[in-house]
């Protein structure tokens, strides 16, 4: 999928919103294609990761993967306090709005610029264009690649959702002066278990990467056109297609290395964690949660051993051509293969699905024992759609999703 050009591009300097984020009501664009220290790097507050606060300043340290894995329930708190974000706009999000926000989802691009939280290469020196003598990095046994997996073509859900299916929703944002549309999943919230106000989406809907910062009026419409009400070309009204209403979102966490490192139009490393959770309110200000509202959650499986990801389907609302955002859409696929851009990351999750620019940050569905679990979300793909793929979810997610769980504001 071939990136979509920002209308707004945040420049990098002084931010620390290029490290973290809460939300605080609010929304946000769609989807796209470590270090021997032993003691936890502290979340910073002054610069961009790698650049100067000021002539003379020594760089900001941006945390490697190996340490965030360490990070303390304080050190988290720190880093989401760094980037709260003015409230979303109540009835922001009309149905004219809704119609024209752009999907937005990275292809891999070229070779990534952003440089990787790895250990740095023995020489310091530019790559030299021929092979030399030294032996290449070998990816760990879990990374890699495999061979392209086959196409399998998405299919519309059928109307009306089955009751299960009430999880995925449409995810709206803004990015600056542009309203962009992302897609998301109701999950299970382990604090809160049966009444959890927790979505899941890629990081790339929520904040802007490097350099960027937090996207605005963020909300999520679960269930959205559940009964058809736009399809083929209908008129429904804003009601109809929002079933369960808009979700604002209250607070939240992205991946720091998405936050620190990411180019958010092309896929990287930093795609190998895009990842975010967003908690949001009952838009009629009762207490009733939504995974009680929409009739359920899904719980999220963390290290998923790969051999016992027999299958995987993905859901979301591709709206880049020739999807028109209407539908909420499924690709069943087999044994997901793995694609691996930093070799010290993760490998991803990829399935041979053409979704499209719009199905950003919805759920990759996996069966353990015998109940649907979260794998995944989509986050980077082929620009010949073909392909998708999503992070690897492993110590980083399970302690942003046990951050988010018990924060209660």
């Amino acid at each position: 999928m071939s990136p979509i050009s920002r209308t707004t591009r945040a420049a990098l300097g002084a931010s620390v919103v290029a490290l973290t984020m809460v939300l605080a009501s609010a929304c946000g664009p769609d989807n796209s294609d470590s270090s021997n220290g032993a003691q936890t790097a502290a979340p910073t507050t002054a610069a961009a990761a790698g650049d100067t606060a000021k002539p003379g300043a020594a760089p900001i340290k941006l945390p490697t993967v190996d340490e965030i894995k360490k990070w303390k329930p304080e050190d988290w708190e720190k880093w989401a306090q760094a980037n709260v974000i003015t409230p979303a706009v109540k009835g922001y999000w009309d149905l004219q709005k809704i119609l024209k926000a752009k999907p937005v989802k990275p292809g891999l691009g070229n070779q990534p610029t952003g440089q990787p939280t790895a250990p740095a290469p023995t020489s310091a020196a530019p790559a030299p264009a021929q092979p030399t003598s030294q032996a290449p990095v070998q990816p760990p046994a879990d990374g890699g690649n495999d061979p392209k997996p086959a196409l399998v073509q998405m299919k519309p859900v059928p109307h009306p959702f089955a009751k299960n299916l009430n999880v995925n929703g449409k995810l709206f944002f803004m990015d600056g002066n542009q309203e962009y549309v992302c897609s998301g999943t109701v999950i299970s919230d382990p604090a809160n278990p049966g009444k959890s106000n927790l979505v899941w989406t890629a990081s790339h809907c929520l904040h802007g990467g490097k350099g960027g910062k937090s996207h605005t009026n963020i909300v999520f419409a679960p269930a959205f056109n559940s009964n058809g009400a736009l399809s083929g070309g209908k008129q429904g009204s804003l009601a109809q297609a929002e079933p369960f209403g808009e979700w604002g979102a209250t607070a939240g966490i992205v991946s720091p290395t998405w936050a620190g490192e990411a180019d958010p139009e092309s896929g990287g490393p930093w795609s190998q964690y895009d990842f975010g959770i967003i908690r949001v309110a009952n838009p009629d200000g009762s207490g009733k949660s939504l995974e009680e509202t929409v009739g359920g959650s899904v719980p999220v499986w963390f290290n998923a051993p790969r051999d016992q990801i027999t299958a995987v389907s993905s859901y979301g609302y591709p709206a880049a051509k020739p999807f028109d955002g209407m539908e909420l859409d499924h690709c069943d696929g087999p044994k997901p293969v793995r694609r691996t851009i930093d070799p010290s990351r993760p490998a991803m999750l990829t399935s041979g699905c053409n979704g499209t620019g719009g199905d950003s940050g919805g759920g990759w569905f996996a069966v353990k024992d015998g109940k649907q679990v979260l794998v995944s979300d989509t986050s980077i793909g082929g620009e010949d759609n073909t392909w998708e793929a999503g992070p690897y979810l492993d110590d980083v997610a399970a302690k942003a999703l046990d951050y988010i769980s018990k924060k209660t504001k």
